[in-house]
């Protein structure tokens, strides 16, 4: 892990470059190839886009009971509850932008249009955090699920937290940000690409296989992680549903952007993430399951 000085210094020398063309960014490697016991369905949830403005600096994975605990502003959709004071209890409880009767919550950094002032510009999570600029709100957003490439998924257990991505990427050097452009969606890159006039995407794939015991655990990662690079689960672990989250932006033309981070990791792109916790009726949880297993595209 650099020292925060060392941080400080290689951005302010722009050493590490936050951005690239879009066009430069290489092609990945093909994903892995489908089994016949494969599950290679797909479900979206509408969940519309955060028109009701659900904005808050509060984490109640990793930070519950703490308020302005996220060090920066979440943006969200489905449960419109989600706060710091949130429990299992009341997340069940609430209401939801969600269809289906999903009352999940999905939520990760704003992004901001840096050359405004926002509306929490001395506010903690906002301008007190180093978080600068007008919240630029999505143009839309995408939640899917989808299942593995060598099996079948169970449903995901209620009241699952789940997190993609490392907030504090630019010191611990473990982020998997995915930044991309609309007509670009097969390629990815940790930095901020330049899109013109297209939309700028966030894309956030969630980890998938399950301890088959637990939903949280003290890392609030070991109890679901990433399968390996052919697509199977690690021994003692099931796939579930796999949730991708895509967050789309109409970044006006020349504005300058950046999404909010800890103040030390200085807004690097590599520190985009999101969370998840799962509040699906047990009966929609196992529609989505079925649905992926069966390879059909629902709803």
């Amino acid at each position: 892990m650099l020292p925060l000085f060392l941080v400080l210094l290689l951005a302010s020398c722009g050493a590490d470059s936050r951005s690239v063309a879009i066009e430069d960014v290489p092609l990945p490697a093909p994903p892995p190839a489908l089994t016949a016991d494969a599950s290679p369905g797909t479900f979206t949830v509408e969940c519309g886009r955060n028109e009701q403005r659900h904005l808050n600096a509060d984490n109640m994975v990793i930070a519950p009971g703490a308020p302005f605990g996220a060090h920066h502003t979440h943006e969200y959709v489905g449960n419109l509850s989600t706060d710091h004071t949130s429990t299992d209890r009341s997340l069940a409880a609430a209401t939801t932008s969600c269809a289906a009767g999903d009352l999940s919550t999905y939520y990760w950094p704003v992004l901001r249009l840096t050359d405004g002032v926002g509306h929490d510009a001395h506010a903690q999570g906002g301008g007190a955090h180093g978080n600068t600029g007008e919240v630029l709100p999505p143009s839309r957003v995408s939640v899917t699920f989808t299942g593995s490439p060598v099996g079948k998924v169970v449903p995901m257990p209620r009241f699952l937290r789940m997190i993609t991505g490392d907030p504090a990427a630019l010191t611990s050097g473990a982020g998997t940000a995915q930044w991309t452009c609309a007509g670009f969606e097969d390629r990815h890159t940790d930095r901020y690409p330049e899109c013109g006039r297209s939309e700028l995407l966030r894309t956030y794939d969630f980890p998938h296989c399950w301890d088959g015991r637990n939903t949280d655990s003290a890392s609030h990662r070991a109890h679901v992680v990433p399968a390996a690079s052919n697509g199977a689960c690690p021994k003692g672990t099931f796939p579930i549903p796999r949730l991708r989250v895509r967050v789309a932006y109409q970044v006006p033309l020349g504005r300058p952007f950046a999404l909010d981070s800890f103040p030390e990791q200085l807004r690097d792109p590599r520190t985009d993430h999101a969370m998840s916790v799962n509040v699906m009726p047990d009966d929609l949880a196992a529609e989505v399951a079925t649905c992926v297993n069966e390879g059909r595209t629902c709803p």
